[in-house]
C-alpha cells in the first residue's frame, strides 16, 4: 500500500500419518480438511514431505506433510440488476518447486460464479495488493470482492461498528477473482525447511506468485479460461514481470493486465535515493492537483484537467531542464522556476528556494498546509490529519491511511473468520512492516541485472512478444504514493513500437492511491474494468 512497505508470518500444519488422507478435502462450511485417515503414504506423498526435526537434529522420523486446507461456502449477489449464485473458496495452496518439492503455503479466496456454462469460459482474475508486504484486504473489501467495507470519504470512517454491505461494484458479474496473499502476509508462509525470508526479495516474490497461479490453474481446470492479472502499487511492479515471467516459462499468456496506482519503475517514484532528481519532476503535477483541490494556487484555475496538461509541459520542459543543471543552475534562472512552481503548487518560493527545487512527497504533504497545522495524505492528498510537529521536515503519518484502516482491517477479519468460516486461530497479517526493512530490490531480466527493480523492461517484453496482451492503467490524480505523471512518464519509455503502445489504455480517477474509497471514482472504476474485460476476453 505505501512507501513503507509491510508483510506477516502465520504456519497451517498437520502431522503425517493420521493427516495424510486429509490432503486437499474442502469443508463446506467450515474451515480445514476433513476426515482423518490411517492408511500409509502414497509414494507421491512422501515425496512431499518435508523433513523436519522439531529437536533440531534433523532426525528423518520427524516428518510432516503441509495441508491444502480450505472451507467453501455458497452465496448469492445481486449485481447490475441480476442475481446470481456464487462460491466463496477461503484456503491455502501448497507451491511446489520444480521437483514438486512443497516450498510455501500460500492463502488465497476465490470467487466463482455457478452458472450452467462451462466455468471455462469464464474469465479469471488473480489480484494482490502491493506493499511488499500488503495483504491483498484492500482490493478484496474495497472493490474486487462480493463484500465491501463502507467508509467515510474524504473524512476519517467513524468508530466501530463498522459496516460492510454486498458490493455492487464487485468483478464477479464478468469475472471470477481469485485474491492471493504473498508469503509472509495473511495466512501464507513458507513450509518445510525453507523460510518466508527467502520470499522477501523481487524474484522469489515473482516466482511464487507465478507458481501459485499455474498451480491454480490445473487444480481448478482453469487453463482455456481467460486470464487477468490485476495488482495495485507494487503489486503492478510484482504483475507487470508475472506476466513475463510465465509466457516465457510456462507459454500461460493472459488477455489483460491491470496496473493499479503503478510502481512499476521504484527509481522513477524514490526520491529518498541519494543522487536520484528523476522523480522530482514527475511529482509536479500530483503537487499541483492536490493543491488544486485545496484551493492553495495564487490563482485557482477553474478546472482541473486543463491546468494539470499545463503543468506537465512545464515539469518535462523548463523544470526538468533546471534540475539537469544541477549546482550550475544560475541564480536568476532558479529565482524564475521557483517561482513558476509556486504558482503551479502552491508552496512558497523562499521554501522552493531552500529546497533546491527539490520537494519529495513526505515533504510536500507536511508544507502544503502546513498554516492551517494540517498533514497531506501522502495516499491520497484529498486527505488531511492535524500536524503534531510544525517544525518537523516532513511527515511522519499518512492521513489516509488512519482513517480508514482500522475499518478495513477489522470488517475483513470479521468476514474472513465468520462468513467465509476460514483462520480460526491463526494470525491473519494484514500487513507487517518487517519485510520493508528486509525486502531485497535487484531484479534479474533478459536484457541483464537491475540493483532497483524496473518491471517495465519486463512489460515491454510481454507486450512485444505477445500481440494478444492488453493493458489497463487506472491513476488518481490525488495520489502522491505513486504520482500519475510518473506513470506516463514510465509507459511512454518502455522502449516498444508504437502500435503496440497502443496496447496500453490510461484511465483517470479524481480521487487518490485507492481510487474506489471515491463514490464516483469506484462507479468509473467498475465500468472501465468491465469494458475491458469484455473487450478483451471476446477477442480471443
Amino acid at each position: 500500500m505505501s512507501q513503507r512497505w509491510v508483510a506477516g508470518v502465520v504456519g497451517m500444519w498437520a502431522l503425517a500419518g493420521a493427516a495424510y488422507a486429509q490432503e486437499g478435502a474442502p469443508a463446506e462450511g467450515r474451515a480445514g480438511a476433513q476426515s482423518a485417515g490411517k492408511a500409509a503414504p502414497t509414494a507421491a506423498q512422501v515425496s512431499q514431505m518435508c523433513r523436519i526435526d522439531l529437536k533440531g537434529d534433523k532426525k528423518d522420523q520427524w516428518m510432516r506433510l503441509p495441508i491444502a486446507q480450505r472451507s467453501v461456502t455458497q452465496h448469492r449477489l445481486s449485481l447490475g440488476g441480476k442475481s446470481f449464485d456464487y462460491t466463496a473458496t477461503a484456503g491455502v495452496l501448497i507451491v511446489r518447486d520444480d521437483d514438486d518439492k512443497p516450498i510455501a503455503s500460500i492463502g488465497y479466496t476465490a470467487y466463482t460464479r455457478r452458472e450452467p456454462k462451462a466455468s471455462a469460459a469464464r474469465a479469471v482474475t488473480f489480484a494482490f495488493n502491493g506493499g511488499p508486504g500488503s495483504s491483498s484486504m484492500w482490493l478484496h473489501m474495497g472493490v474486487l470482492g462480493p463484500k465491501r467495507v463502507l467508509v467515510s470519504d474524504p473524512t476519517p470512517t467513524p468508530a466501530a461498528p463498522y459496516r460492510t454491505a454486498d458490493n455492487e461494484f464487485s468483478l464477479l458479474d464478468v469475472s471470477d477473482v481469485v485474491m492471493i496473499d504473498p508469503v509472509g502476509t495473511g495466512v501464507s508462509h513458507a513450509v518445510c525447511d525453507h523460510k518466508d525470508e527467502e520470499f522477501w526479495a523481487v524474484d522469489p516474490d515473482i516466482d511464487s506468485i507465478s507458481r501459485f497461479i499455474a498451480q491454480y490453474l490445473s487444480d481448478n481446470d482453469r487453463w482455456t479460461s481467460p486470464k487477468y492479472l490485476l495488482g495495485e502499487s507494487y503489486g503492478s511492479t510484482r504483475a507487470a514481470a508475472i506476466v513475463n515471467y510465465l509466457r516465457s516459462r510456462r507459454a500461460l499468456s493472459f488477455n489483460g493486465l491491470v496496473l493499479v496506482s503503478v510502481a512499476t519503475d521504484i527509481e522513477a517514484i524514490f526520491a529518498s535515493l541519494p543522487g536520484n532528481d528523476r522523480p522530482y519532476a514527475v511529482y509536479l503535477p500530483a503537487y499541483a492537483a492536490v493543491a488544486w483541490y485545496h484551493h492553495m494556487l495564487p490563482s485557482q484555475p477553474a478546472a482541473l484537467e486543463p491546468f494539470l496538461a499545463e503543468v506537465r509541459q512545464y515539469a518535462l520542459g523548463p523544470f526538468a531542464a533546471a534540475l539537469q543543471k544541477g549546482d550550475t543552475l544560475p541564480d536568476e534562472e532558479r529565482d524564475t522556476v521557483a517561482q513558476k512552481v509556486h504558482e503551479y503548487i502552491g508552496l512558497s518560493v523562499e521554501y522552493l528556494k531552500a529546497a533546491n527545487l527539490r520537494v519529495s512527497e513526505n515533504e510536500f504533504a507536511h508544507e502544503l498546509l502546513k498554516a492551517r497545522r494540517l498533514t497531506v495524505g501522502r495516499l491520497d492528498g484529498r486527505f488531511t490529519g492535524p500536524t503534531s510537529d510544525l517544525l518537523a521536515k516532513e511527515t511522519d503519518y499518512d492521513p489516509q491511511a488512519s482513517a480508514i484502516s482500522a475499518a478495513y482491517a477489522a470488517a475483513f477479519l470479521d468476514y474472513y473468520h465468520a462468513e467465509l468460516r476460514f483462520g480460526q486461530g491463526e494470525t491473519y497479517r494484514t500487513t507487517n512492516y518487517d519485510i520493508g526493512s528486509k525486502w531485497k530490490w535487484t531484479h534479474h531480466t533478459e536484457q541483464g541485472d537491475q540493483p532497483i527493480v524496473n518491471s517495465g523492461v519486463d512489460l515491454a517484453d510481454a507486450l512485444v512478444k505477445d500481440p494478444n496482451l492488453r493493458v489497463l492503467v487506472l491513476n488518481g490524480y490525488y495520489d502522491l504514493a505513486t504520482p500519475f505523471f510518473a506513470t506516463e512518464y514510465v509507459m511512454m519509455h518502455l522502449g516498444v513500437p508504437r502500435d503496440v503502445a497502443a496496447h496500453v489504455q490510461m484511465r483517470y480517477y479524481e480521487a487518490g492511491h485507492m481510487m474506489y474509497v471515491h463514490p464516483a471514482s469506484i462507479t468509473k472504476m467498475k465500468r472501465d474494468l468491465a469494458a475491458f474485460i469484455d473487450s478483451t476476453a471476446r477477442s480471443q
